[in-house]
């Protein structure tokens, strides 16, 4: 682990509330991409991702069925030494159609393949989930989990090889706001926080499992340091306030007039005199 890793959470306490990059801008879905299962790159099929009322919505009141057309809105840039952080709540009915796991369920997809690389029929991009789920208002069904489609990751000095870690966490019910940050460090450590509270730490995210395309079968074992950012449309209308990030790579020549002290990743080819 590279010096410093284990104080980001911290440092970025330190940070400037302008320091973190509004991925949502609140106003449209600039430098987003949509993908959804069985449809062209960005053919945003049935309004499923929406702006309304400075709120991102993903929404199902055009579909007649979900059939199998599971959703990803993709943002433009890559990332690999990070926090991202999401508001979200569920709200309305799931779609008809839509298998029992998928009810308040959606996901931030952290080292994920492009949404141009994504076969047409592909349902889940190659990516680590930070999963978002919401209680039924009875059972418990806690918050926070990460599932691993076409991946594998490494959980206390072990590889763990099912599709989804169940944790022993909060459940959240009703329609009610929470947030959720991912501190990802690279290959090196990844770890979710529910409303402040960390749920789960992992490392060495990387191809397997159930491969989404020959090419990544094709590399298995490979380590993943960095990727694409995505949420999800898994069938449950949900709604967005806030998607923000911390990016913590940056000059970190205390000399330089964009020195940072949260970062912990140095380009210092960015650093500015």
């Amino acid at each position: 682990m590279t010096a410093g890793t284990a104080f980001s959470q911290d440092a970025a306490s330190k940070a400037d509330r302008k320091d973190w990059i509004q991925l949502f801008n609140g106003k449209n879905l600039d430098g987003w991409t949509v993908k959804i299962a069985k449809h062209k790159v960005k053919e945003n099929f049935g309004d499923t991702f929406r702006v309304e009322n400075g709120l991102l919505k993903v929404s199902y009141d055009h579909y007649q069925t979900l059939d199998g057309q599971f959703g990803h809105l993709f943002y433009k840039d890559k990332f690999s030494y990070y926090l991202i952080a999401v508001e979200y709540r569920f709200v309305g009915e799931q779609v008809k159609g839509a298998p029992e796991w998928g009810y308040r369920n959606n996901g931030i997809m952290i080292h994920s393949q492009s949404a141009e690389s994504m076969g047409l029929a592909q349902d889940f991009p190659t990516s680590i989930e930070v999963q978002l789920l919401g209680g039924d208002g009875i059972h418990d069904r806690p918050n926070g989990n990460v599932c691993t489609p076409g991946t594998n990751i490494v959980i206390d000095g072990a590889l763990y090889t099912p599709h989804c870690y169940h944790l022993v966490a909060k459940t959240y019910h009703g329609d009610q706001w929470v947030r959720v940050v991912a501190e990802v460090l690279g290959s090196e450590r990844i770890t979710h926080y529910v409303e402040g509270t960390p749920v789960v730490t992992y490392s060495k995210p990387q191809l397997g499992g159930e491969a989404k395309s020959p090419e990544f079968e094709k590399r298995a074992g490979e380590i993943l340091s960095e990727g694409y950012i995505a949420l999800q449309a898994e069938s449950h209308p949900t709604e967005f306030r806030k998607v923000e990030l911390l990016n913590l790579v940056g000059c970190m020549d205390k000399k330089a007039a964009n020195f940072k002290p949260y970062y912990v990743k140095a380009d210092n080819t960015l650093c500015k005199y």
